[in-house]
């Protein structure tokens, strides 16, 4: 068999659509307009609701001209700036925000500019990043700003080299999943017509002081199919590792894509391992699903080689082992296979109430695990 037989206490079914706070986003005749329409929908939403349009130079203020000690993360889209915004008479607190400059002829061009600022402006959920604003110059800058979560990216609480965090403990990268779970739930399934995220990765999850989980990047997102249709034909895009392989050889495009995407970072969790690591040896290693499907196929005992040595057996086996169901699932190959993101929500659920701390009657235990040791038991 390709997954365990597991049964979990849940009705895998479509239900409580609004169940996770957010709000359908528009009615399904929205899938018929035009690009330009999609763009004076956005303008028109921006003028009206909470997102502003700012200048270059108040974003050059913001960030202290771009300085290097602001410079937080970047990548071929950019480069991403922490800011602080002094706007109280435009109505914008004076808080921290992140603020994305994008390169002239980068990754993200124009189109996934206008992209990502529409869903933005559209969508709403505890579970995506917040948009405050954006700015378009006659000059060609593309700047957008979000709102600054501080705990960075999860690929930086995950992966050894570079690591900036000590270890995520075993409840709070369940807490995580289940977060980004509900997240992507609202997108498919409580938003019509669906949005396809496209670029899951567990680099665009990123996490608030608490460690509340949100979705970020939206600039390759596609809207789904309605009516009849059962996907969107597109380029194919995403991020190696992390794409279906039924998308990645027809360029044929549905919310499963996104599931299966989704199951890679719950791999990543349970692992602690990238998706590629081109530094891994043997090569077989390399890629994280070619390692792992042995032990995700195998046995019950066997699935527990998965588990990131960093949790120290801090687990509680009966959840990790439910877990690791869940991911064989999203990964299966056939797309039509593959659960709903409120079948995943709802199995996720019932592994969170399953906590270690719990299970061992303990205090509750921190976020992170302090590291005894500089080295790394995951390093190559």
């Amino acid at each position: 068999m390709n997954c365990f037989s597991w049964n979990p206490r849940l009705s895998w079914a479509c239900s409580q659509r609004n169940k996770d706070g957010g709000s359908p986003c528009s009615p399904s005749s929205y899938a018929a307009e035009s690009s330009m329409g999609m763009r004076r929908r956005s303008e028109q939403q921006a003028a009206g609701g909470t997102t502003r349009k700012f200048t270059l130079a108040q974003l050059w203020a913001a960030t202290d001209g771009f300085h290097e000690s602001n410079l937080v993360g970047e990548g071929g889209f950019g480069r991403v700036y922490r800011g602080r915004l002094l706007l109280d008479g435009l109505g914008v607190g004076p808080g921290p925000v992140a603020v994305k400059q994008l390169c002239r002829g980068g990754a993200q061009g124009t189109p996934e500019f206008l992209v990502e600022c529409m869903m933005l402006m559209m969508l709403h959920h505890p579970n995506l990043v917040s948009l405050v604003g954006y700015c378009s110059e006659s000059t060609g800058e593309r700047l957008l700003v979000y709102e600054f979560l501080p705990r960075g990216s999860l690929d930086a609480h995950l992966f050894p080299g570079g690591r900036r965090h000590d270890p995520l403990c075993w409840d709070a990268r369940v807490r995580i999943a289940l977060g980004a779970a509900r997240g992507l739930r609202y997108l498919h399934e409580v938003v019509t017509p669906p949005v396809i995220y496209r670029d899951l990765k567990s680099s665009n999850i990123l996490l608030a002081d608490d460690l509340t989980p949100k979705l970020s990047d939206f600039g390759l997102a596609k809207l789904g199919p309605v009516g009849d249709d059962t996907h969107v034909s597109t380029r194919v895009m995403g991020t190696y590792g992390y794409c279906a392989p039924d998308y990645a050889m027809s360029g044929k495009l549905n919310v499963k894509s996104d599931v299966y995407s989704f199951g890679v970072v719950l791999l990543e969790l349970i692992t602690g391992r990238r998706a590629f690591d081109a530094a891994r040896s043997p090569p077989e290693e390399q890629r994280l699903l070619v390692w792992a499907r042995p032990y995700l196929a195998g046995d019950r005992k066997r699935c527990f080689a998965l588990a990131d040595p960093l949790l120290q057996g801090r687990y509680p086996r009966r959840a990790f082992y439910q877990l690791a169901v869940v991911t064989s699932l999203c990964l299966r190959d056939n797309p039509n296979l593959r659960p709903s993101m409120t079948d995943v929500t709802q199995a996720l659920e019932h592994v969170a109430s399953q906590p270690w701390q719990h299970h061992h009657n303990q205090r509750p235990t921190p976020d992170v695990l302090r590291s005894t040791s500089s080295s790394s038991p995951h390093a190559s």
